[in-house]
């Protein structure tokens, strides 16, 4: 099990933060993605610019504050916790990723893989509210 946290303040209202992380169908701003696919009101697939799957399940949705939901393809399952909260007219983000690697060779190198994703999510995100 590896876990990563990254917190991160935008000039924008948490609402418009909201609006773009929570979008199924407004996806193009994220770097690391080619398409979602969209299961039913609580499931959907992210696809890689590599063609690699990965299932989401939303576990919980409370509307400009938390988002929250289970992960897994072939090589990890986890969850993911995301806190929007509006200060003095900006926005901080607090997004925790809780992942367990499914092969054991991989174990070492999870936590490194998640930084590194969060940390393009961010830049990404800030790029997309500009």
């Amino acid at each position: 099990m590896a876990v990563s946290e990254i917190k991160a303040v935008f000039p924008a209202s948490v609402q418009e933060v909201w609006n773009i992380v929570t979008s199924l169908e407004n996806y193009q701003w994220r770097s690391d993605l080619s398409r979602i696919e969209i299961l039913n009101d609580k499931q959907f697939v992210e696809y890689t610019k590599a063609g690699f799957p990965t299932t989401f399940t939303v576990t919980v949705s409370e509307a400009y504050k938390r988002w929250e939901f289970s992960m897994e393809n072939n090589n990890m399952r986890g969850y993911w916790i995301g806190i929007f909260e509006e200060k003095d007219g900006q926005t901080e983000i607090d997004f925790i990723e809780d992942v367990t690697a499914k092969k054991l060779i991989m174990k070492p190198f999870v936590k490194a893989f998640l930084r590194k994703q969060q940390n393009q999510y961010v830049i990404d995100l800030k790029t997309a509210l500009q």
